[in-house]
């Protein structure tokens, strides 16, 4: 498919919304190119004014996105509460470190029943909040839901095939974003476990670390498929004690999301344990690649709370001391290989150890 699109047909395609992106980072900037494609106007906000009159100018944003035009009515702001008092819709794609940062800043600027949409995955340090449930603490008034799922931005932009999840409480939440986002090549999916969707969404980039280090090894084919797959049980086992529906994990925002940040060199957090597992340093691996690698504060979250809770989760405890603890990558996998070898699928045997 070519990267351009015509301006959709509006009397098949329905009426122009006014929609607000925050963030212009790579999937903020998918987010907005998808919308403004969709015929609708879009309020980009970034901090940064270089970069939003760049995109002003060139329609290009040449830092997340080289290379990749923004077709249609894309307005770039560095005015956060314009952009908000504008848009009926919300979408929040600002890295989780930020995150309540900017949203508490700006609570005042939300409207009673606003729809704010969380696009970012990741979880929060003090208290392990996600980001629906930072929406909910600071602007409790606004209608929240998460977007997650195999999403890829370089291929969104790109207009290759996709699906994602909508996952709200409220069905006209739902409804509201798959109308403005669905379209030829897009497809969105619904969901009501808005915290299941958001915790796999933030989970996966752990294992996708380990992915990319397995890869670097050049483990076979097998080892790889084992590691997806016992990062899927280590997943939902967290999530589901934490009261995530099992379900969840079986679908787009789950396995879904897993294979391809585990398979694809694309994702940043398989570049990052790629790297690693080529004998780079952490901190050299990130700053190479320029932008967020959420999995890198999540490993450190998760690794404390699912031992503060007494989860069996000997992927993210072997990443970690890989990571932090200057442990041999040869010396964790070999244990793991020793551990004890328990139930395949999760929630079907049942356990009779602490694992």
């Amino acid at each position: 498919m070519s990267e351009q699109s015509t301006p959709r047909d509006t009397e098949a395609r329905g009426p122009v919304h006014d929609v607000a992106v925050l963030g212009g980072g790579s999937f903020g900037t998918a987010m907005a190119k998808v919308l403004g494609e969709n015929g609708h106007r879009v309020h980009f906000w970034m901090r940064g004014e270089a970069q939003a009159e760049e995109i002003r100018t060139t329609r290009i944003n040449s830092r997340y996105m080289p290379g990749i035009e923004l077709a249609g009515d894309i307005q770039p702001t560095t005015d956060l509460a314009d952009a908000v008092s504008k848009a009926e819709i919300v979408f929040v794609a600002i890295p989780s470190k930020a995150f309540r940062a900017v949203i508490r800043e700006n609570c005042d600027k939300f409207r009673d029943d606003q729809i704010v949409i969380s696009l970012t995955k990741g979880i929060e340090e003090h208290g392990f909040k996600l980001m629906s449930e930072i929406l909910q603490e600071e602007i409790p008034r606004c209608r929240i839901g998460v977007l997650s799922g195999p999403n890829l931005a370089g291929e969104i932009v790109n207009r290759d095939l996709t699906a994602t999840v909508i996952a709200a409480k409220d069905p006209d939440v739902r409804r509201a974003v798959q109308d403005l986002l669905g379209c030829e090549y897009f497809r969105v999916y619904a969901n009501v476990d808005v915290y299941g969707v958001e915790l796999a969404g933030a989970l996966k980039n752990i294992y996708a670390i380990v992915a990319g280090l397995a890869s670097a090894l050049e483990m076979g084919e097998n080892a790889k498929a084992m590691l997806i797959t016992r990062g899927l049980a280590e997943m939902s086992r967290f999530a589901v004690s934490l009261g995530a529906n099992p379900m969840t994990f079986m679908g787009l925002a789950g396995v879904g999301d897993l294979i391809v940040t585990c398979t694809s060199s694309k994702s940043r957090n398989f570049r990052v344990g790629f790297a690693v597992g080529q004998g780079q340093k952490l901190d050299d691996a990130v700053a190479d690649l320029g932008q967020v690698a959420e999995g890198i504060y999540t490993l450190k979250l998760v690794k404390e709370k699912a031992e503060a809770i007494g989860i069996y989760m000997p992927l993210v405890r072997g990443l970690y001391e890989i990571l932090y603890d200057n442990a041999s990558i040869k010396a964790v996998i070999n244990s793991l290989m020793m551990s004890v070898q328990n139930s395949d699928v999760e929630f079907i045997l049942p356990r009779t150890i602490s694992q």
